[in-house]
């Protein structure tokens, strides 16, 4: 297990600059890489690439294999040959601080969808489409089929594709052909533009780590494609989903809705679908964090008819017998081998309410898990003997706050004069920069890994928000602009880090 010290940044792909209404895989991700490596970090932490659905969440996604053609990049395509100046001359502007996802996704797929027609398949193209059939397929096929039916849910459309007839389905792919192809070609340039990226940081030295969402959407080619895998009704509606009860984020739970996986189902087929999903980011991505891992050990049931997660059951998960399966699964990986070992690869998102035996599943695991030390300033904690906010433990990741929280800045903004206090005191600060001061102690504590969300760098006020769990509008569209990273900002981040032992060789 490898306890080097490390920090990195929060930042989606999307929140990157750039000119075409959403950050790329192109050289915006270059540039913040290039930023990174300045400032002496080591890791950069993304949120799910799949293509997005319901509400333009990352986490929920049409597809846990597919990724999010609107991060193709335009400057990309322009260098490969397949998009020019000319075919941008009517390309609308938008507001560079924030994703206006309906009119972006209108005007990039209108773009994206003529290169992909334009596109003249290759030996490359083709054995793309021959490594990747187990889920392309399908997701091709789903995604072509979803547009002929207004973007409907897949339980809404007529029976015979809703219940993926032999016949059916058939026909669907003789007459969508286009349309399929035009996805698979999408595929394949994210996939291209994702390997420069990866490659590109790499050479930096710089760690990538991935997020995968322990559940999938119900509205996904994956539960359309695998409905003996999950809790259904015949209409492919979901019996039971997915939540938490309630918390400090929400007094009536959250509720999402997604479909909950038949555990029986999985086990018997020796969770080879599970084996496939990781498998595949891991071969993205250098480090994985899980989302919601405590649902291994057991999860929230909700009864699909319930309005809110109020009246819910936790229902035991797979647990240890699920990691010890993936692992060995994953060493016939011959991108990985013999030797594979999970816990070097994986962060466990342990928030909300955790129990010993969750912990003790973590533990078992030897995954890291996570502080975010915006909930870790509570009086009662602060006055146990011993009690440190940033934690005592290397093999854990901290952080001052994650996608879900408010920034810092905002945040602080909204403590009583008690809480403000106990903050300042503990940090020995007047809380004239308290955000950077929450930022060196996240970098100073004994955990072998520091994140810190890009807002907090900058120090962003709330509308830099990046999420409001629980509401399902405004979320996901902030970006921030390439003068914001001003020559004190690194000259700040890198001193903080090579003062708190963090900035390696």
């Amino acid at each position: 297990m490898n306890f080097e010290r490390k920090s990195g940044i929060l930042l989606h792909i999307s929140s990157l600059p750039g000119r075409w209404g959403i950050g790329e895989l192109g050289p915006q991700a270059r540039a913040f890489g290039e930023f990174l490596a300045e400032a002496g970090q080591k890791l950069w932490q993304i949120l799910p690439t799949g293509p997005v659905g319901f509400g333009h969440s990352p986490y929920s996604s049409l597809s846990a294999f597919a990724g999010n053609h609107l991060l193709i990049s335009f400057d990309e395509l322009m260098e490969e040959g397949l998009l020019t100046e000319r075919h941008l001359k009517h390309f609308p502007t938008f507001d560079p601080h924030q994703i206006d996802f309906p009119a972006v996704i209108a005007a990039r797929e209108k773009v994206l969808f003529k290169v992909a027609d334009r596109f003249k398949p290759d030996a490359d193209f083709a054995e793309f489409c021959e490594r990747e059939t187990d889920w392309l397929s399908d997701y091709a096929l789903f995604m072509a089929i979803r547009e002929t039916q207004k973007n409907r849910p897949w339980t809404e459309w007529p029976a015979g594709l809703r219940d993926r007839d032999f016949r059916t389905l058939g026909k669907a792919r003789r007459k969508l052909a286009k349309r399929i192809r035009r996805h698979e070609v999408l595929q394949y340039l994210f996939s291209k533009h994702w390997k420069k990226t990866a490659e590109f940081f790499r050479g930096l030295d710089i760690s990538i780590i991935g997020d995968i969402p322990i559940f999938v959407a119900g509205d996904s080619a994956d539960v359309w494609a695998n409905r003996e895998l999950f809790f259904l009704n015949e209409d492919g509606s979901p019996s039971v989903v997915a939540g938490v009860p309630p918390d400090y984020f929400s007094a009536t739970g959250q509720r999402w809705g997604n479909p909950l996986y038949d555990w029986a189902a999985h086990r018997a087929m020796g969770f080879a679908w599970w084996t496939r999903r990781m498998c595949h980011i891991l071969k993205m991505t250098d480090i994985l964090r899980i989302d919601h891992f405590r649902g291994f050990e057991d999860y929230w049931e909700i009864p699909a008819d319930e309005p809110t997660a109020v009246k819910g059951r936790w229902v035991k998960g797979p647990g240890l017998e699920f990691f010890q399966t993936l692992e060995k699964n994953l060493r016939h990986c011959p991108e990985f081998g013999k030797k594979f070992r999970l816990d070097e690869h994986v962060i466990a998102e342990n928030l909300g309410i955790i129990t010993d035996e969750v912990e003790a599943l973590r533990e078992a695991c030897g995954f890291p898990g996570m502080w975010v030390l915006q909930f870790r300033f509570g009086a009662e904690p602060m006055h146990r003997p011993g009690y440190r906010p940033e934690g005592t433990e290397k093999n854990w990741a901290v952080y001052t706050g994650t996608h879900d929280n408010d920034t810092t800045a905002g945040w602080l903004h909204t403590l009583d004069k008690e809480e403000h206090q106990r903050v300042c005191t503990w940090l020995q600060t007047d809380g004239v920069a308290l955000h950077h001061d929450l930022a060196e102690l996240a970098l100073s504590a004994p955990a072998k890994w520091a994140i810190l969300p890009m807002q907090d760098v900058l120090g962003l006020a709330s509308a830099a928000r990046m999420n409001m769990p629980g509401t399902t509008q405004g979320n996901w569209g902030w970006r921030f602009l390439e003068d914001m990273v001003s020559p004190e900002v690194v000259e700040w981040l890198r001193k903080a880090t090579q003062r708190n032992g963090r900035l390696g060789v």
